[in-house]
């Protein structure tokens, strides 16, 4: 006969539990490898860009669902190419996430059904629903293409396959941890026991797509500050939208920063960056370029924006 203990569960029922839980971990250390380690590791090399073209948008859209292909093959194996230098960015994301594992009931239990905070995490987190990152990605590509913007475009169509990407490994993870949402069975987070409440869906796509923006732009502060300020609104929403445990939304925060700066890594045209200095720099005819102006002999000062009209 299994000796009961203090919480009521057999010794061979918890060492089950044990077990159980030391899976999800080990499966928790594949996943964010999976997202974060995919760029960390420098992996661009695994999905090389391909050869330079005269216009190297439509060789984007014509290698758009192969370029998915390789990044699924390059997501799933980068657990086997991690390095020791790796350490540095795995053992606090690593901590962290196991402390909050731990901490998750607790955390959860301290939300109550506010309806008015519930009503406005609601409305933040549409912001990063698939709809609405795939409309901001589809938007980016729809103007770069009206307007002759090179940049725009392939910011489109990064953010559309790095999203596509993302749908596909939430998807995947999500069947395979099985975990209840907050407000289900008693607030107990348990794995393996029927739910989609691990990673968090809504953290990946919103911040997948803001590392590409970012990424694209990240000569312009205002855009980076933007796009990851919106996607953190998003992923804190989710909490205290009591729809996910705080585990949920920073597993899929690093899952999808992970994958948004792969994908850019791997398939960005780097000529776009030939004009970064200001040298010959292109202007574009949505994000002015501003410089400043200053003449001493008059005491004039002041900015100069210029768009490429």
């Amino acid at each position: 006969m299994s000796r009961p203990v203090a919480d009521g569960l057999p010794h061979r029922g918890r060492s089950f539990f044990g077990v159980r839980l030391l899976c999800v971990l080990l499966f928790l250390a594949v996943l964010c490898f999976a997202g974060v380690g995919a760029f960390a590791q420098g992996m661009p090399q695994q999905s090389p860009t391909p050869a330079a073209q005269p216009s190297p948008t439509p060789t984007l859209e014509r290698q758009f669902f192969k370029n998915i292909l390789r990044d699924q093959r390059a997501i799933w194996t980068s657990p086997f190419r991690l390095r020791a230098g790796d350490a540095r960015w795995l053992v606090p994301l690593g901590a962290a996430t196991t402390a909050l594992i731990a901490t998750d009931r607790r955390t959860a239990g301290t939300l109550h059904d506010d309806r008015t905070r519930l009503a406005i995490s609601r409305h933040v987190s549409r912001s990063g629903a698939l709809y609405t990152s795939a409309g901001v990605a589809s938007a980016f590509y729809v103007a770069g293409r009206r307007l002759n913007d090179v940049r725009m475009r392939e910011t489109g169509l990064l953010g559309l396959e790095a999203l596509a990407d993302v749908v596909v490994v939430h998807s995947t993870l999500k069947a395979i941890t099985q975990r209840p949402r907050p407000r289900a069975d008693g607030g107990r987070g348990r794995f393996f026991t029927g739910g989609n409440s691990f990673p968090s869906g809504h953290s990946m796509q919103a911040w997948t797509l803001a590392a590409v923006v970012a990424s694209e732009y990240h000569k312009r502060p205002l855009m980076v500050f933007t796009s990851y300020g919106l996607a953190t609104a998003v992923s804190m929403s989710r909490f205290t939208g009591r729809k996910h445990f705080l585990s949920d939304v920073l597993a899929g925060s690093a899952i999808g920063y992970g994958i948004g700066r792969y994908v850019y890594h791997a398939h960005h045209n780097t000529n776009l960056d030939a004009g970064d200095s200001g040298v010959g720099r292109e202007h574009s005819r949505l994000f002015p370029s501003i410089s400043p102006r200053y003449n001493p002999s008059a005491r004039l000062y002041g900015v100069t924006l210029a768009w490429g009209l």
